[in-house]
């Protein structure tokens, strides 16, 4: 008689073989003619019929059964790499995963957010003079951007195009005095941080550029949290432009924000009345009487009061929502009041009214490249000590 080790021995063996023609039947099952269903199906119900005080019987089938279940089972051709292909497919799919449900990835694409976050933006040479270029550009996301005109001549604004130089960047050529030159960054870009003129008559030995053009910080938002904890005052929201509209004045009609998402600081929520004086925005809350400044609200306004290290408060713009000391405003329901930190070259609420609740992406949570003073938890840094100055808070804060 078998000891009793022997027969939970051939019990345990039993149970794994079935488990596993099961597993083969479920996870093949797109590629399984139906005759091998059949016979994957006989194996099962041959398993079950035995028992494992049948001995010899038993011991017999678990020998052979490997063999029958490859004869059954597709050849398959390449398995290893089948393998990985199935471990990378799962990866992707739990990345995009995370990404639709918690974290999306985005690109700072202007400098409405400056100091707390860089758009696009160029910077003099000297700011990198002592790191390698490779460095700079895989470290800070910058490139160089240096050109000296080789050739007299005028501009010619017909030769400015844009094109890809590779999958993350763009370049722009153009001509001066039939000279070829070609730039990091799209063609207003370019134009913006080159001052370049048509109807400048450009001569040898010029400079038109001596300096880099950083990427913009690129973060992770947080799509998930706001579903449980709200939206405050202070928070850094990133948002879709769908369905919000701005005066023109050029087309003198309303039209679409440029660029699907934005990224602002959170100011108003839903009832509060909106004040701005002195560069500081006050708040009367639903239900309150008094008006209150915002640092009353969240600490994180301190820092864009301070007068420091590139902030300089919220500004009144004539003909826009709080366009003067005395404007108010009230925040309808289901929508946000938001504001750029760089309040004198950011399209903000002071110019397009406020954002639907439905536009909410979520929170800038996390720079992850490039690895600047920024990076790491978004606007967790204080502003550096120096006092702020528009023509060099680009430089002093990288």
């Amino acid at each position: 008689m078998d000891s009793f080790i022997k027969l939970n021995r051939r019990r345990k063996r039993l149970r794994e073989i079935k488990k596993h023609i099961r597993h083969a039947l479920h996870v093949d099952d797109d590629i399984l003619f139906d005759k091998q269903k059949e016979k994957l199906e006989e194996l099962i119900i041959e398993a079950e019929s035995l028992r494992p005080e049948d001995g010899g019987k038993v011991d017999e089938f678990i020998s052979k059964a490997p063999l029958r279940l490859t004869a059954i089972l597709p050849k398959r051709r390449f398995p290893l790499i089948r393998e990985y292909v199935d471990i990378i497919a799962v990866a992707v799919m739990v990345a995009f995963g995370i990404r639709g449900l918690f974290f999306q990835p985005f690109k700072i694409p202007t400098g409405s957010m400056q100091p707390t976050l860089f758009g696009i933006h160029y910077v003099d040479a000297k700011v990198y003079e002592n790191l390698p270029p490779i460095l700079v550009n895989l470290l800070k996301g910058a490139r160089r951007a240096e050109a000296e005109i080789r050739l007299p001549g005028f501009l010619d604004v017909n030769s400015i195009m844009s094109a890809s130089s590779s999958a993350f960047f763009t370049d722009t050529r153009f001509q001066i005095g039939g000279a070829n030159y070609r730039l990091p960054g799209e063609a207003p870009t370019v134009i913006n941080y080159t001052k370049l003129s048509n109807t400048r008559d450009y001569q040898p030995g010029e400079k038109l550029c001596d300096g880099w053009l950083a990427s913009g910080d690129h973060l992770f938002v947080d799509r998930f949290s706001i579903h449980f904890t709200g939206l405050k005052r202070g928070d850094v929201v990133v948002f879709n432009t769908e369905n919000i509209l701005h005066y023109n004045q050029e087309a003198g009609t309303m039209r679409p924000l440029n660029g699907y998402y934005y990224i602002k600081r959170m100011i108003g929520l839903p009832g509060d009345t909106l004040q701005l004086k002195n560069n500081i925005i006050h708040v009367k809350p639903r239900g309150e009487e008094q008006f209150r400044p915002i640092t009353d609200f969240n600490p994180v306004f301190d820092k864009l009061y301070a007068g420091k290290g590139g902030y300089h408060g919220h500004l009144n713009v004539p003909g826009t929502i709080l366009g003067s000391p005395e404007a108010k405003f009230t925040v309808p329901e289901d929508s946000y009041f938001v504001l750029g930190d760089n309040s004198s070259s950011s399209l903000d609420s002071r110019y397009w009214g406020v954002v639907p609740r439905a536009n909410i992406v979520g929170k800038g949570y996390l720079v992850f490249w490039p690895f600047t003073r920024r990076w790491g938890m978004v606007d967790r840094r204080d502003p550096l000590d120096v006092p702020t100055d528009q023509e060099l808070s680009a430089m002093r804060l990288q």
